[in-house]
This record gives C-alpha cells, sequence and structure tokens, in this order.
C-alpha cells in the first residue's frame, strides 16, 4: 500500500477544540470508528502505546505528534490529521519530556513492518521548510490533503 492511499479529506480536521492529548484522542478515536476505520478498543489501545511510547516531535521548524496504537485496534490503514485550537501538553519521543503541540498526525498502521517507514516518511516531510510553512499557510481541508498526497 503506498501512503499516499493512508490519507483522505475526511480523515482532516483543522479545528479540533480540546485542550488535553486525551480530549483529542478521544474526538480522533470517536471519527475514526464511526467511518469504521478502527475497532472499539481503539481508543484504549492508543492511549495505552502513547503513556509507554510517547510520540511528540520537536522539529526544527513544528512541534508534532504522531500517535498510533498498535495495529490490532486497526480496521483499515489510515493518516488522521488534526490540527487543535489550543496547544496541548504531550511527551517528547525517546525522553518523555513534556512539550506543546498543535498538529497530530494519528497513523493507523495495520502491518507493523510498515510503521518505521511511514514515521521517517512523516519526519522527513516535516524537516522541509518550505513544506512545513505551505502546511501551516494551509486553511481547509483540501489544501492539506492536497498538500500531503503531492509530498508523501
Amino acid at each position: 500500500m503506498s501512503y499516499k492511499d493512508m490519507f483522505s479529506l475526511d480523515l482532516v480536521d483543522l479545528n479540533v477544540n480540546v485542550f488535553t492529548e486525551e480530549e483529542a484522542f478521544e474526538i480522533v478515536a470517536n471519527r475514526l470508528s464511526g467511518l469504521g476505520m478502527v475497532n472499539d478498543n481503539y481508543l484504549k489501545g492508543i492511549t495505552t502505546r502513547e503513556k509507554e511510547f510517547p510520540t511528540g516531535l520537536i522539529t526544527q521548524h513544528l512541534n508534532i505528534a504522531l500517535p498510533h496504537s498498535d495495529p490490532e485496534y486497526v480496521n483499515k490503514p489510515f493518516i488522521f490529521i488534526a490540527r487543535l485550537e489550543n496547544d496541548v501538553t504531550c511527551k517528547q519521543m525517546g525522553d518523555s519530556q513534556e512539550m506543546s503541540v498543535r498538529d497530530l498526525f494519528f497513523l493507523g498502521i495495520k502491518n507493523g513492518k510498515e510503521q518505521v517507514g511511514l514515521l521517517q516518511a512523516i519526519m522527513n516531510l516535516f524537516m522541509n521548510e518550505t513544506f512545513v510553512e505551505q502546511y501551516r499557510l494551509a486553511e481547509s481541508p483540501e489544501a492539506v490533503y492536497k498538500l500531503f498526497v503531492g509530498n508523501i
């Protein structure tokens, strides 16, 4: 499966109004469940995994988080893009230091062998200053969707 196939216009929300990472997880889990992308245990799975293996990344141009669950909770591979209206606190990958983030990219990986490659592809995008600037300026789900599909 191509990474491009994991994106969908239905999976881009640029106005998620939450105040905690947990609230973001709940909203996105409900949306994904309603679309049949995940099973009923996804929220528990992603919350548990994030506590054990945080996914916040401080990149040169933008702080992001790449939350993902174990493949058993994913029905169909996806990438859900959530831009929050407020910064939330999450923990950084590797050292678990607290950081602020507003842009979360939920990775629904069905095949665990693809995880490292997908994480690397997303991180490479966010190391590209031009891409990040285009992402920041994108104000519609359509623009964000086209930006990712055109660059991943």
